[in-house]
């Protein structure tokens, strides 16, 4: 008798290729090419737009037609297909947007090359010059762009936020999933909410004429507008997304989880520490990855508060000082940005686009190995 073959029992991962091929052979030729003319109205349409021609609304209109008459006699594959192109234009548009700011980047990356994260010094390790010493930071009529003091500002006022928002909003989302009261919840959780969906501009104009006054003249600053006080507005802007988003992960853990922990003798605190957060742990991680996003990606707040100055802090650890962040730069600059200044511009996006990536492809690996470790497979 013969070894059974490890294709006799169907698996996921064939399973799912043979049910696509078995609905594209099922599939009405009607349906074929009325997908076929949608498809082919939208890459025209995108073809003209890029072309920057006014006739790219003709296509358009066909592709909305062809999905309306698709919708009315094909409503479920029509369904199917708009999800899917929903999907793949996510991935596309992203990859799109990469391609153009690295594109108009790159005039200013062979200007500078690594000059544009050179310090005033050159920097060595073990006798080895890494980075090559520029003349200022920023000089537009010189030529002259190095983003290390926007980098440098973007992540001091980032790392004030997040030590202000993810705390105190986790906590705050504890308290009102295992703690509250139903009417303080129910009053309070709205209330969060608003205070989340309050215009960032709002904040900042709030801080500029408050704390920054205030800190002003009582604590003898030596100039308005400092790095503690943009991260100290961002971190409480931050802080309402964070709670929400936090609460929602919690109050999602089944009660089943912590009947049974208050059952086997633990405490309210034992429970919330031991069962339920880690049970919401994705989605309190995806709730300070939301804070920490809005930190880095702020631009209002920043722009209103801070004086504007392309420099290092001296010393280098005053928080209180002024400086840039990479937000506040394009926003206070572009207006007036032309050729390699706007490229330059352009950088300060990539640095943004590249460390937004890398933060959120950090906190994924971080969330499905948290995740490995609580489901026993580590």
């Amino acid at each position: 008798m013969s070894s059974p073959s490890p294709f006799d029992h169907e698996t996921p991962i064939r399973r799912v290729p043979e049910t696509w091929l078995r609905r594209i052979r099922e599939t009405d030729d009607a349906v074929v090419a009325l997908f076929g003319i949608g498809g082919g109205c939208l890459v025209a349409g995108f073809a003209l737009f890029l072309a920057n021609s006014t006739l790219a609304a003709i296509p358009l209109l066909g592709f909305l037609g062809a999905i309306a008459y698709g919708w009315r006699a094909h409503e479920p594959v029509t369904a199917r297909a708009l999800t899917f192109l929903a999907t793949a234009s996510t991935i596309l548009i992203l990859g799109l947007i990469a391609v153009f700011v690295i594109y108009e980047a790159l005039p200013v990356f062979q200007l500078m090359g690594m000059k544009l994260f050179g310090f005033t010094e050159p920097v060595e390790v073990l006798g080895v010059q890494v980075l090559p010493g520029v003349e200022s930071y920023w000089d537009t009529r010189a030529h002259v762009y190095s983003m290390i003091p926007m980098i440098y500002g973007t992540l001091v006022t980032t790392l004030i936020a997040t030590a202000i928002a993810a705390p105190l909003g986790i906590a705050a989302a504890l308290f009102l999933a295992e703690i509250a009261p139903p009417i303080v919840r129910e009053t309070v959780k709205p209330g969060v909410e608003i205070l989340a969906g309050i215009p960032s501009i709002v904040y900042g104009y709030l801080g500029f004429v408050t704390l920054n006054s205030f800190l002003y003249e009582n604590l003898e600053m030596a100039n308005l507008g400092s790095l503690f006080l943009v991260g100290l507005v961002i971190g409480v802007m931050a802080l309402p997304t964070v709670t929400s988003v936090a609460e929602d992960a919690l109050t999602s853990v089944p009660a089943s989880m912590r009947d049974g922990a208050i059952a086997l003798g633990s405490t309210e605190w034992q429970t919330m520490k031991s069962i339920t957060l880690p049970a919401a742990l994705s989605g309190v991680s995806a709730a300070v990855l939301l804070g920490i996003g809005r930190a880095v990606g702020e631009t209002m707040a920043a722009t209103v508060i801070l004086g504007h100055s392309q420099r290092l802090p001296d010393p280098l650890q005053d928080v209180f000082d002024n400086t840039e962040t990479l937000t506040s730069l394009i926003a206070s600059q572009y207006g007036n940005a032309e050729g390699t200044h706007m490229s330059a511009l352009f950088v300060a996006g990539v640095v943004l686009f590249v460390t937004v990536l890398v933060l959120s492809v950090g906190a994924r690996r971080v969330e499905l190995r948290m995740e490995r470790k609580l489901g026993g497979q580590e």
